[in-house]
């Protein structure tokens, strides 16, 4: 076991993927602030390889509704089963955290509920006008499921006015079985055009692993459909297998292919894109703002 990511080491990860462990006093400050908080954050539970970059620029993205997923994604690496009840108080706590890091710019995502009548989506909303209340200066992207295309739910976060919404794909059509059989990949494109559809001046966003095995031509046609639809904002990361009872790597890509992706995907018309071996959904995402 890798003693900082958690995930099992793996002799043929290449050199592109070795990321250092953070300062300790860096983790401590910000394990203390999420402790008193009673906050979660998908860097932790998702085992993100840049938590310690995040954490010493003192960036995260926040985690709402919990820490246990509905979903059983085969590549996902947050517990699965019963979620807790929801806690009303956590927008404000999220909100006041914002203000005690100083952010400028805020990643709020969730698990999937599907327990829950609107999927957590008013929760969402609270979230962004509690931090808007308490930060007016920061802005807010959120990541959200897919709330099973539920439209009245999508049109609460909407409303709420965040200045990024985020759904990822994924990954390409024929993997979604693998890796998401919960999910739909024409819902998840549903759930970013009606997004655009409600507020044209609100960013989209999704992202993509890389390394499970698509097809170059299933990639081009992924963000052929990402922009028939009008998303702004892409990410594309490799991905990494949790533990061994994940889904595993195909590919690990190297970062030519990544660059390459990225040429094609600003050919077709996306606002920004990232694309790098250790990219992920919000990585860097106060960037992808900059002079819009």
């Amino acid at each position: 076991m890798d003693p900082f990511s958690g995930k099992h080491s793996d002799a043929m990860k290449p050199p592109w993927l070795t990321v250092m462990a953070p300062p300790a006093e860096v983790l401590e400050r910000m394990y203390r602030l999420l402790r008193e908080g009673k906050l979660n954050t998908v860097c932790d539970w998702a085992n993100c390889p840049n938590l310690g970059e995040c954490y010493r620029r003192q960036t995260a993205t926040f985690m709402i509704l919990g820490n246990i997923c509905t979903r059983n994604c085969s590549f996902c690496a947050v517990p699965k089963g019963k979620p807790e009840k929801v806690e009303a108080k956590e927008p404000v706590r999220v909100a006041e955290a914002v203000a005690d890091l100083g952010l400028k710019h805020v990643v709020i995502t969730s698990v999937t509920r599907d327990d829950l009548p609107d999927g957590g989506a008013g929760h969402f909303a609270a979230t962004v006008r509690e931090i808007k209340y308490l930060n007016p200066d920061t802005s807010i992207e959120v990541l959200i499921p897919d709330f099973k295309g539920d439209r009245v739910a999508l049109r609460t976060v909407v409303e709420a006015a965040p200045d990024v919404i985020g759904h990822n794909l994924e990954t390409v059509p024929r993997l979604y079985r693998r890796a998401r059989a919960m999910a739909r990949y024409d819902r998840s494109l549903q759930v970013l055009e009606t997004c655009k559809k409600l507020n044209k001046n609100i960013f989209t966003k999704s992202g993509i692993m890389l390394g499970l095995g698509e097809q170059e031509w299933e990639v081009r046609q992924t963000l052929q459909d990402l922009r028939q639809i009008g998303c702004d904002f892409l990410t594309l990361g490799q991905y990494l297998q949790p533990t061994l009872n994940h889904i595993e790597v195909v590919e690990y890509v190297p970062p030519e292919k990544f660059n390459y992706y990225r040429e094609m995907a600003m050919e077709m018309g996306f606002v920004r894109v990232v694309s790098s071996p250790l990219a992920r959904s919000s990585y860097h995402a106060e960037e992808m703002l900059v002079d819009l």
